[in-house]
């Protein structure tokens, strides 16, 4: 009998290839920010040549030809006219392969040649590639504050938490912080991806500090008789303190505010972040020394040019706290609020009671989860987050809108604000949206939504809560001439204002709203720079003892992932919505690191131990 038809059943050899495809994805995911850019472009096409079926010229001939130039340039046998030759042979496989593997790897030359001549002209006039080793241990160079992920969690694996507060400290002085809502772009390329999944760094730091107890900050070096002012009481602004006051400078923080924290306390809740958590490192800030002024607000209680008087160096770190508005008709009626303000009222413990409310969220990001998660938490009937792209294309965390949906809140992706209808009192009763569907993709990967053909939809609602962004209150900084441009303070990349000796700015205030980690970064900077201004070239270390690891045997093992309490439970008050990993789950977790800063490219330099 002739069968017609027969079941598909993978050959060894199609498995042993999905596998292989499954491997090339994590090693790619776990790359070293220091891997040559070149070779990694080589390689790439050499890929789409192997899935080429040949069919068409330019993908057949045009690839290989591409390969052979690309090779040329990594051997050292090419002149700078090969550079034109790849434009060009790109450029006619662009224009004329048949399908997106042709196109695409050519697209992709060409964007690399745009981003990246300077390196393809270094291998030919040197003959080797211009990127160096300085930190080519991954999770440290993907982390902002490059802190010594492998040091901090070999000592977490012995017990000893409070040498990882130290060792985390060194670059971070909110290790506690950090442990609960940092967005750990170290786990982005940890190089444990290549055998099986990224080790949760973000919960071994909350461990550590969890269980260390009060570890007092460093002694501060000898005082330099030097004067500074930092204007503002968050992340950036608390951090530059820290470690200008450990450089031995007499430094004074101006907080607009009646506590300090920033956006830690008055943007992010405590179900995310306990506020005993934040006080924890509050006080090893304050310890140093630092004189903190409280309510005081530049421009009404001081004003700036007063502040450049009075001290040898300012840094400016006021964040970004006000509130973008929505530019719909309704917008400025009864029951609309924006998100800032909402959830700053949280942070003073001014609490309003949702109970039976309807309440429409407006925006896809952090801010837009925090504020449809507490309105639960505030007793609301229902919670709909209105969002103009796909889910997948909120810039909020995946897990931060599990978690919302789990709790009960109603995504309604694709949908544009369209308009606020309200009764005659000037109450806010419908939020009208307008259908969306995905259009282009713009330069950051996602597609433009554009409007659908279809009717608007109107959500009944009693409050309106604007997360669309936030804007710089630099009013005053501008009336001082301190430059600002699209609404955010002009720095360079020292955080350093340009035509303004001895001023500084950094955080959300210079970059628009970043991550907690990113303001740390920003606050560190700072502090190194403003040191240099002051002719005092300070450098900190920490005494602490990292542990020598041997090689040994990593068999594959799965990721600790760090639970949350049952959703029916949690969204009912302001307690820690996430659980901690336990002692045994922590030794497993810290058992899987590879040692990456003794292994593989961290063999290649030492680690640094100053900065």
């Amino acid at each position: 009998m002739v069968n017609r038809l027969n079941i598909m059943i993978p050959s060894d050899a199609q498995v042993v290839l999905e596998r292989l495809y499954e491997d090339v994805a994590r090693r790619v995911q776990a790359g070293s920010s220091a891997i040559c850019p070149i070779d990694m472009a080589a390689a790439f096409v050499k890929v789409c040549q192997a899935q080429s079926c040949g069919k068409c010229v330019p993908c057949r001939v045009g690839l290989n030809n591409l390969v052979n130039l690309m090779e040329s340039v990594l051997d050292g046998k090419a002149k700078m006219g090969t550079i034109g030759l790849i434009e060009n042979t790109a450029q006619v496989i662009s224009d004329t392969a048949d399908c997106a593997i042709g196109y695409g790897a050519a697209d992709y030359i060409l964007h690399s040649i745009k981003a990246f001549r300077k390196d393809y002209e270094y291998h030919i006039l040197r003959g080797k590639c211009s990127e160096r080793f300085e930190q080519a241990v991954p999770c440290v160079s993907k982390c902002p504050a490059h802190i010594d992920v492998p040091g901090y969690l070999s000592l977490v694996g012995e017990k000893r938490y409070a040498d990882a507060i130290r060792l985390i400290r060194k670059n971070n002085p909110f290790p506690c912080v950090c442990g609960y809502v940092c967005e750990h772009p170290c786990e982005t390329r940890c190089r444990r991806i290549m055998i099986d999944d990224a080790i949760n760094i973000r919960g071994i730091k909350r461990f550590a500090a969890d269980n260390s107890g009060i570890v007092p900050p460093p002694k501060c070096l000898p005082g330099t008789g030097k004067k500074v002012a930092v204007i503002g009481g968050g992340p950036a602004g608390l951090t530059a303190a820290y470690f200008l006051q450990l450089m031995g400078h007499s430094v004074t923080v101006f907080e607009k505010r009646v506590r300090l924290g920033g956006m830690l306390r008055y943007g992010i809740p405590s179900y995310r972040l306990p506020r005993e958590k934040l006080q924890y490192d509050l006080d090893a800030i304050i310890a140093t020394g630092v004189q903190i002024k409280l309510s005081t607000e530049i421009g009404k209680d001081i004003s700036f040019n007063d502040i450049r008087r009075r001290y040898d160096a300012v840094y400016i770190a006021i964040g970004a706290h006000a509130d973008k508005k929505l530019k719909i008709a309704g917008a400025d009626k009864a029951g609309v609020i924006s998100a800032v303000e909402f959830l700053r009222g949280i942070g003073d413990e001014v609490i309003p009671d949702f109970t039976g409310k309807k309440v429409v969220i407006v925006g896809g990001g952090n801010v837009a989860m925090d504020a449809a998660r507490v309105s639960v938490r505030l007793g609301a009937e229902k919670v709909s987050v209105v969002y103009r792209r796909r889910e997948r294309d909120m810039t909020a965390l995946p897990s931060e809108v599990e978690e919302a949906i789990a709790e009960g809140v109603e995504i309604m992706s694709l949908n544009a604000p369209a308009g606020i209808d309200y009764d005659e009192s000037g109450q806010v009763t419908v939020f009208r949206t307008q259908p969306q569907m995905v259009g282009r993709v713009e330069e950051d990967g996602r597609p433009a939504p554009v409007n659908a053909k279809l009717p608007e939809i109107s959500v009944p609602c009693d409050v309106v809560i604007v997360a669309i962004g936030q804007d710089v209150e630099s009013r005053h900084f501008t009336e001082c001439v301190v430059p600002v441009e699209w609404g955010t303070l002009v720095t360079s990349e020292s955080t350093a204002v340009p035509n303004m000796p001895g001023i500084f700015a950094g955080g959300d205030c210079a970059s628009g709203p970043a991550t907690v980690i990113k303001a740390i970064e920003a606050g560190k900077v700072a502090a190194a720079n403003i040191d240099e201004y002051l002719g005092c070239p300070h450098k900190l270390e920490v005494q602490v003892d990292i542990p020598f690891t041997a090689l040994r045997e990593k068999p594959s093992i799965g990721r600790i992932e760090l639970t949350e309490r049952e959703a029916g439970e949690r969204k009912k008050n302001f307690e820690l919505a996430e659980n901690g990993m336990t002692r045994e789950e922590v030794a497993q977790e810290c058992r899987r690191c590879l040692r990456c800063d003794h292994f593989g490219y961290g063999a290649l330099g030492e680690v640094n131990t100053t900065w």
